[in-house]
């Protein structure tokens, strides 16, 4: 059966001494008498428990039972609802939400590190929670005050969830043709009718009340996504005292039978002039959406980081216990561990080198969304605007990675259920689908995010990362410094080429980046772990898989440098017939 253990040692390693952010938080108004490191190491704790107690043991479980449509309800796994309750008591399901409203007020970047435990525990199971929070920092930001009075409170404690309903059957990532309408009624709220698929805790047992964010368009709207508008749309419309009370005209019409996230209950919605209230301007919708999406976006990066760590931990236990073949021991009749087989190690060495430099850039980029908020700081903004889509495509194509190579470890035992390595990677998969495919991260990327202002956000970060690493003494200092230099150069190439050889090129470029950023969390750690008060162990396992990284990894990148530099005419030589 798999296990689980929070990594708690290296959360707070990053937290506290990678990026110092308990410092950081005591020079905030808002958050110094919320949050110092013994109350963030507290909730930390806690939030473990639950994880390694409540949902890890019972993930496979969950798994198997799967999210059930009975009589036109959906039943979760029986133990979901106890831990559900727990999260919800802790105020974990208001951890980062806003005090004025009943959250907790806490940073964001200590609510992703909460958020990667809980994908450890049960990738399913922790949507729950996280499509709510993404819902209410689209309430929080665009609804109006009566609005967020009445939901957010509710939402925060936990008593009511919340999805984001987008994708309709002939429309994905093409929102601009939705068919969902929107019909205006004399007591200011809509009428909406249209059909949803996709939609993630779309209806479920475990709240009282659910509300539904959805993408529609009224009468007048203009073509394309130009015309959506965003609804509120709840199951249960609130009575006069905020209760939930008749129910709204939103049925399901099935769950999706899927490869992984079986407990999450994935539906199909019909909404047939059910009652809904605009939110933010009409044709706004999905600019309004997208401040969800974006955090949604960073929550599928702790999925796939949550995925790997459990992965690598299974493994590397599997590795130290499974005696096959002989390395050293050449008695015929004596096996060794397979962690001393060099096929072994290497898989355990990558997952364990992109999980630590990716927790890092987790938090890093957290801290970003943090400095934005409390210091309204416009570059921190930019920046993490820009490292977004790395967080979702990058960190959930390594969580994938991560964990198909933790199943090879154990052979053919990764094959059978029992051990829960192959859940691990069905759960894993979608997080390089959902909130936007990774192929659209790396175009958005390379267009919205780098051509978009001539790459002049993403060279003003690589700036201060050279200015720095110049007057470090590290032994890796001025190896990635000429790993920044070849980036800029790449980067000053795209820039000028044209759309088609940079859409062609983008989801190289956002692995170039990546690899050559992870570098720099590398550094960051070394640099944290010299005057760190952790074990001597600690230190060294940071020094030598930092090392690893620099001479077996971070290499790769001089082969992405030669793709992009390559002539794209040839990906369009073939027409249609061809293929």
């Amino acid at each position: 059966m798999s296990q689980y253990q929070a990594p708690l040692n290296d959360i707070c390693f990053n937290l506290f001494d990678v990026w110092q952010l308990d410092k950081y938080w005591q020079q905030q108004p808002e958050l110094a008498e919320l949050i110092e490191a013994d109350t963030a190491k507290a909730i930390l704790e806690e939030a473990a428990k639950i994880c390694e107690q409540q949902l890890a043991p019972f993930a496979g479980e969950a798994d198997a039972v799967g999210a059930k449509l009975i009589d036109g309800k959906v039943v979760l796994p029986e133990h979901y609802h106890a831990a559900y309750q727990s999260l919800s008591e802790g105020g974990w399901t208001s951890l980062s939400g806003n005090t004025a409203y009943g959250g907790m007020g806490m940073p964001k970047a200590l609510s992703m590190m909460v958020d990667e435990m809980l994908c450890s525990a049960d990738i399913a199971f922790s949507l729950y929670p996280g499509l709510t929070a993404g819902a209410c920092v689209a309430l929080l930001q665009h609804a109006d005050e009566q609005t967020k009075a009445l939901y957010l409170p509710k939402m925060y404690s936990g008593e009511w969830s919340g999805t984001m309903c987008l994708t309709e059957a002939h429309a994905g990532s093409d929102l601009g043709i939705m068919r969902t309408a929107a019909k205006p009624l004399q007591d200011g709220s809509y009428q909406i009718s249209g059909s949803k698929i996709f939609i993630t805790a779309g209806e479920h047992d475990l709240t009282a009340n659910i509300v539904h964010l959805v993408l529609a368009k009224l009468p007048d709207a203009p073509a394309g996504s130009r015309g959506i508008s965003l609804f509120l749309v709840p199951k249960y419309i609130p009575d006069a005292q905020g209760e939930p009370g008749s129910r709204n005209n939103v049925t399901v019409g099935s769950i999706e039978h899927k490869m992984g996230i079986n407990g999450s209950a994935t539906c199909v919605l019909n909404f047939d002039a059910a009652k809904g209230y605009l939110i933010g301007e009409p044709h706004r919708g999905l600019a309004c959406m997208f401040t969800m999406m974006n955090y949604e976006r960073l929550s599928m990066g702790s999925q796939g980081l949550g995925a790997a760590e459990r992965a690598y931990q299974n493994a590397l236990s599997y590795a130290k216990e499974r005696l096959q073949g002989r390395v050293t021991e050449k008695d015929a009749n004596k096996a060794e561990p397979i962690l001393g087989h060099a096929d072994v190690r290497r898989m355990l060495l990558n997952i364990k080198a992109m999980n630590e430099a990716g927790r890092s850039f987790a938090t890093w980029v957290a801290s970003l969304l943090d400095k934005a908020k409390y210091d309204n700081c416009e570059v921190s903004a930019k920046r993490a605007n820009l490292l977004t889509p790395i967080a979702k495509a990058f960190m959930t194509d390594q969580g994938f990675d991560a964990c198909v190579s933790a199943q090879q470890v154990f052979g053919g035992h990764g094959y059978i259920k029992e051990w829960g390595m192959e859940q691990l990677v069905r759960d894993a998969r979608i997080a390089q689908i959902y909130e936007g495919t990774n192929g659209i991260q790396a175009v958005d990327f390379m267009l919205r995010k780098v051509v978009a202002d001539k790459g002049q956000t993403l060279f003003d970060l690589l700036n201060d990362i050279e200015h720095e690493v110049a007057a470090s003494n590290l032994a890796i200092a001025s190896q990635l410094g000429q790993y920044l230099l070849q980036l800029r150069a790449i980067v000053q190439s795209l820039i000028t080429a044209d759309v088609d050889a940079q859409s062609t090129n983008a989801c190289d470029f956002l692995a170039a980046v990546s690899y050559v950023l992870y570098g720099y969390m590398w550094y960051k750690n070394l640099e944290a772990v010299e005057t760190s008060g952790y074990s001597a162990a600690f230190k060294f396992s940071k020094q030598q898989t930092a090392g690893y990284y620099f001479q077996r990894i971070l290499p790769k990148v001089a082969g992405l440098f030669a793709l992009l530099s390559q002539d794209t005419a040839v990906l369009n030589t073939l027409s249609p017939e061809h293929f």
